[in-house]
């Protein structure tokens, strides 16, 4: 198979994986979901999930944890804006949550972020394993 067809199936992959675990995530925490969020939860698991590719040098499992808590922080206020403010489609509101950025980000879901992001890591990384032949991951924890 043609080598970018092979990568752009596996990037599919790997962002319908994240986006429909951040849907279905979500029903479960609040009991309803929207379109968007397998738009965010997707690319948030394909960035989150890239901190440790490519040959580089990893970061630290903390440092992967605290940099995906902010991807998805930044993705969450970008959607939030787009869906939220523009559109006005009311996908969600932080405004009675404390430290909130316009009802779109706050540090409670930041936290939250910072405590799921192990889940996204280490998910991509086995799925990268075992369904796609990579390098079977390793990690330096601090």
């Amino acid at each position: 198979m043609n080598p970018k067809l092979l990568s752009f199936f596996r990037y599919l992959f790997l962002f319908l994986t994240g986006g429909f675990a951040y849907f279905y995530i979500e029903i479960l925490y609040r009991g309803y979901s929207h379109f968007s969020m397998i738009i965010c939860g997707g690319l948030a698991f394909i960035l989150c999930g890239s901190l440790n590719q490519h040959g580089r040098p990893a970061p630290s499992f903390l440092t992967q944890m605290i940099l995906s808590a902010a991807i998805i922080t930044v993705l969450e206020l970008i959607t939030g804006c787009i869906v939220n403010l523009m559109l006005h489609w009311n996908v969600w509101d932080y405004s009675r949550l404390p430290y909130h950025f316009h009802g779109q980000i706050c540090a409670v879901y930041s936290i939250i972020w910072l405590f799921l992001s192990p889940a996204c890591i280490l998910m991509d990384d086995l799925i990268r394993w075992k369904i796609f032949d990579e390098d079977k991951p390793s990690y330096k924890w601090f």
